[in-house]
């Protein structure tokens, strides 16, 4: 595992949404400090380029008699929310903005770049924030997160019928995780695991004294029933707000934070769901920064992280003291002789004067800061 490129320059998002689509990343909204989030803005995507690193913003769509479309028609921009690809469609369901949660389900068309707002029937989950969704064959599974009317942490499954648009509660068996909010769910096969996340010693309910878990556990998605695998090897710090992904049948996580020790990571961990072991891995070259709330997806051999947010070295006029993150960073899984040749040049800065333009050219392409290219044509 080898990190061949860090470029600055993209847009600035926090606890944003995001998705893999093809050779296109898309992302849906986030904050960054200092925005307001009281108003019903509509949210923002933006769409990474990954063959050639250069991000665009899909532009605001306009109604007939020109006015910019507007909630509930389309969703307002918000955090905390949940985003999944099913064929060429995005949907967004939950998070919040600083006013009210949402618990609309929204349907973005990649090809179209246009939102609609599906019908749906059955029992909707209550309005949330931080929670997590997964797709497993036709449907989508909602689990966890915290629930406004409630005002308490859920350990809850849901499930949309993303074929006949039913929303159902599903009722589960064994122990299920405990409550929790920002923690990561990633699907393998029929399971649904679930790692991480934020919890309270009085849970269901919030009281501040936080609880953070560092068990692994899945949900049988053809019997529906919980279980906790006995796991072995370098166990990761119980953690919140990280991102969790799967290449070649294995779980990795990286980075978090973790609010009883106040520290923002950025190591990773892989997770063998067949030997249940845990490995703190080892990766060569730029690694990112210590930080939560980013996003992780992988395309073919290479992991994309951007965004996020960790503590500013800096002194901020504004107050803050966190710093939000404009930044991405590309892993290759399975890195080819020539990317490793031109990290090493990059690494013991070897003179480039005798290579060739298109490897010179390459070699720039890794370090250089990335530039937000003008909207994408209005479809509409």
């Amino acid at each position: 595992m080898y990190w061949t490129m860090h470029l600055e320059g993209g847009p600035r998002r926090v606890n944003h949404a995001a998705v893999a689509v093809g050779d296109k990343i898309f992302s849906f909204g986030g904050y960054c400090a200092g925005e307001d989030y009281r108003s019903y803005t509509v949210m923002d995507v933006h769409i990474l380029n990954s063959l050639n690193m250069r991000w665009s913003l899909v532009p605001i769509r306009k109604e007939d008699y020109g006015h910019p479309l507007k909630y509930p028609w389309v969703p307002f921009q918000r955090y905390g929310h949940t985003a999944v690809a099913y064929k060429h469609l995005v949907y967004v369901w939950g998070g919040r903005n600083d006013e009210i949660v949402c618990d609309i389900l929204y349907c973005f068309d990649t090809r179209t770049l246009k939102w609609s707002a599906p019908t749906v029937m059955g029992s909707v989950p209550g309005a949330r924030d931080g929670h997590t969704a997964c797709i497993v064959g036709h449907k989508l599974y909602i689990f966890g997160g915290f629930e406004e009317a409630l005002e308490q942490f859920s350990h809850d499954v849901h499930c949309l019928d993303l074929e006949s648009m039913t929303w159902r509660y599903v009722q589960t068996f064994g122990e299920p995780p405990s409550y929790r909010d920002f923690h990561s769910a990633v699907a393998v096969h029929d399971r649904m695991y679930i790692f991480g996340g934020r919890g309270d010693r009085r849970s269901p309910y919030h009281s501040q004294d936080e609880i953070y878990n560092s068990d692994i556990v899945y949900l049988d998605l053809k019997s529906m029933t919980w279980h906790m695998p006995r796991t072995t090897g370098t166990v990761p710090l119980g953690r919140r707000s990280h991102s969790a992904f799967v290449y070649k049948s294995l779980i990795y996580v990286f980075g978090g934070y973790n609010g009883i020790h106040d520290q923002h990571f950025n190591d990773m961990y892989s997770f063998d769901p067949e030997r249940n072991v845990w490995r703190l891995l080892e990766s060569r070259g730029e690694v990112p920064c210590a930080r939560r709330r980013h996003v992780c997806l992988v395309i073919g051999t290479k992991l994309y992280l951007f965004g996020g947010t960790s503590p500013s070295k800096q002194h901020d006029p504004s107050g803050s003291n966190l710093c939000d993150f404009n930044d991405i960073h590309v892993m290759d899984f399975e890195p080819t002789l020539k990317t490793l040749a031109l990290m090493t040049v990059l690494e013991h800065r070897i003179d480039q004067s005798c290579l060739p333009r298109d490897l010179k050219l390459e070699i720039r392409s890794m370090t250089t800061p990335n530039i937000i290219s003008r909207p994408l044509n209005n479809t509409g």
